[in-house]
């Protein structure tokens, strides 16, 4: 099981406390594999951009006009987080659905 997400954020922290055998990828520093990014957009769309960030604040309305897997790459931190990817399933986001699916 893999996790993308940054190794500051809260809710990462909270998913990797309850999934200790996750592997935490910080998206920052190593970025999201393009086939998992691709896997992502198809499945979760537009929802795997985070409007609500400050990054996505800081963009131009140009930046923000752009195909989301561009912006992804551009700009790791504008993924919502986590994105947790298991032998079979993606799953964004560590809500109570998340949370049961994947602790059990």
């Amino acid at each position: 099981m893999t996790l993308y997400g940054l190794k500051n954020c809260d809710t990462c922290r909270k998913a990797m406390k309850q999934l200790p055998e996750a592997r935490l990828v910080d998206v920052r520093g190593e970025g999201v594999p393009t086939e998992v990014l691709t896997e992502a957009l198809m499945r979760f769309g537009e929802k795997l951009v985070n409007t609500r960030s400050t990054t996505w604040r800081g963009l131009s309305e140009e930046e923000r006009a752009g195909a989301p897997i561009d912006l992804l790459q551009q700009h790791p931190a504008l993924m919502k987080r986590p994105l947790i990817k298991t032998d079979d399933a993606l799953y964004l986001g560590w809500d109570k659905t998340t949370q049961a699916s994947l602790t059990g």
